[in-house]
């Protein structure tokens, strides 16, 4: 899947951080060179990923029939459009088309979607608080590249996600009926894969060296030790 982002003139040098969860001070931050994107691939995919989220999390409200389930749904619909919207209009205040710079991105995150859409409606629920999760601190960690512009960005990634509801959802269904724990579990540890050759398809290179290994290694971590905690308040295994 790596083929998928278009590979750019990118930079010299840039520095990646990665927040830490309600770390808004000096994030812990790695070097990556030229590894990150340029900012139109950044803005590109982040807004797209966003405009995803809502198009699936509107999709579950219309096929839910509980209301109060359709309105958790629809405050996470709600703060996903709100960001897609703040990342389109900072592509236009750079002088660019939001259409073009998204257009690019739309069959493989598209694709991105369909692989991480669950069998069963809560398996998609899921899959948005994880996969939004994961990316939200992944995009944030990539703005740090991008001078004011990141900045910007980042404080919109960063925006309520008003995830907790869907959390609610999952938990609620856990205490109903116990088989969901490990189903859920299960398909947890399945979208981690996809998750991350997202976000390392995103760094450029479609193979890394050994040196560039080494920079990247941080960062996934860190991904990963924040999904285990998302998977933990669920009462789920990573």
């Amino acid at each position: 899947m790596a083929w998928w982002f278009f590979k750019r003139k990118r930079p010299a040098a840039r520095t990646l951080s990665l927040r830490s969860r309600g770390d808004h001070g000096d994030a812990h931050r790695v070097d990556f060179e030229a590894l990150a994107p340029d900012v139109d691939t950044f803005l590109g995919q982040a807004a797209y990923l966003q405009l995803g989220y809502f198009e699936t999390l509107s999709q579950l409200i219309a096929s839910t029939p509980e209301l109060t389930q359709k309105e958790s749904l629809s405050l996470a619909a709600g703060a996903a459009l709100l960001k897609h919207r703040g990342l389109v209009s900072l592509i236009r205040e750079r002088g660019d088309d939001a259409l073009e710079i998204m257009l690019p991105f739309r069959e493989p995150l598209d694709a991105f979607r369909r692989a991480t859409h669950g069998a069963r409606p809560l398996e998609t629920v899921l899959s948005v608080h994880i996969t939004a999760g994961m990316l939200d601190d992944f995009y944030v960690a990539l703005a740090s590249s991008y001078g004011e512009t990141g900045r910007t960005a980042a404080e919109i990634l960063g925006a309520a996600d008003d995830r907790q509801a869907l959390v609610d959802m999952i938990v609620a269904a856990i205490d109903t009926d116990e088989e969901w724990r490990s189903l859920l579990a299960l398909w947890g540890r399945r979208l981690v894969g996809d998750t991350l050759l997202i976000a390392r398809a995103a760094l450029g290179p479609a193979t890394l060296d050994e040196v560039d290994e080494k920079k990247v290694e941080p960062v996934f971590t860190r991904l990963l030790a924040a999904h285990s905690r998302r998977m933990g308040a669920m009462g789920l295994d990573a």
